[in-house]
């Protein structure tokens, strides 16, 4: 397991980047925080009863509610959107703030819907020439992304469209409950193709992984938000200190495979585009922790540019610079 973990940390930032602050209302709402059951079961409910025709004016109530509400998160957004278009007056940040989390609630409404209901979806792909290509090799693949628009989508699209195995990769959920909850709605809707692995620290995990993608299997790993804890790789995004997880890259190299660059942004009610970017081939020299890091620079590079494009559907939610 060396190959993949062994980097040194250049920055270990106290919490993972993009995850949002959980303070003294964590300690005291828990179950009925944000990142609480209630409201994962609550919104998976609201989802499956509510009649298409009135499901826009709910997310339009719960937009305006957390948008009212949650106002350290909403100081976030707008402190790091000034990075991407410029300082503001107190109308545009809120604006800017109000766009972010309507879109994000979209997203986090359609996931629901994807996963619990049979109502339709229309999904384009941009530069599908790029997957074709790397797909005719039967190799393996590590597909990294960021949290932007909705990033899952991508990640099934092998197999449900090629019936290739995927391994998504994702974060624990900040409570325990919620995670049992999810993985639960995620197994009653994955194939047996598709297999979701919730990222403990084991480093059981890197050597299934790394076997997956040696039998030409795909991984599908976030390549924005390094763990609590965990090494990092310093990157830079629009001219600002950014620090990367280096497992997706070093993954990658012990493994020979490619990285590809995807993202999905939400065109509309229920349309997603993925778009795929060129891929990033992680150099083999004598200096593997180099290596990785001038890979994981070209990923930081692909993010600016997804965020660039749609910065509205940028979902951080922690402060990242002073």
């Amino acid at each position: 397991m060396s190959p993949i973990t062994s980097l040194e940390p250049t920055a270990v930032p106290p919490a993972p980047p993009h995850a949002p602050e959980r303070g003294w209302s964590w300690r005291f709402l828990r179950s009925f925080h944000v990142t609480g059951i209630f409201w994962y079961r609550f919104h998976g409910f609201v989802i499956r009863t509510t009649p298409e025709p009135l499901l826009e004016a709910v997310a339009a109530v719960f937009a305006v509610f957390f948008f009212l509400c949650l106002r350290r998160i909403g100081a976030a957004i707008a402190a790091n959107l000034e990075a991407v278009l410029g300082p503001c007056g107190f109308v545009e940040r809120q604006r800017r703030i109000f766009r972010v989390v309507w879109s994000f609630g979209w997203c986090f409404n359609e996931r629901t819907e994807r996963l619990t209901t049979d109502r339709p979806f229309h999904i384009e792909t941009e530069a599908i020439d790029v997957w074709n290509d790397l797909a005719r090799t039967g190799e393996g693949l590590v597909m990294v992304t960021a949290h932007v628009g909705s990033y899952e989508v991508g990640s099934m699209m092998p197999a449900q469209a090629e019936d290739r195995p995927v391994h998504l990769v994702r974060e624990p959920e900040a409570d325990a409950e919620t995670q049992a909850y999810v993985a639960g709605v995620l197994a009653t809707f994955t194939q047996r193709r598709f297999r979701e692995h919730f990222q403990s620290g084991d480093p059981a995990l890197g050597i299934v992984l790394l076997d997956a993608l040696r039998r030409g299997e795909i991984v599908a790993m976030q390549g924005d938000r390094p763990r609590t804890g965990t090494p990092s790789v310093e990157a830079t995004l629009f001219g600002r200190p950014f620090p990367l997880p280096p497992g997706p890259a070093a993954l990658a190299r012990a493994a020979s495979v490619p990285m590809l660059p995807v993202f999905v942004f939400r065109e509309g009610r229920r349309r997603y585009r993925i778009v795929f970017r060129p891929p990033i081939r992680v150099p083999r020299t004598a200096d593997r922790r180099d290596d990785v890091a001038r890979a994981m620079r070209q990923v930081a590079a692909e993010i600016a540019w997804a965020i660039g494009h749609a910065p509205d559907q940028w979902f951080c939610f922690r402060r990242l610079w002073p």
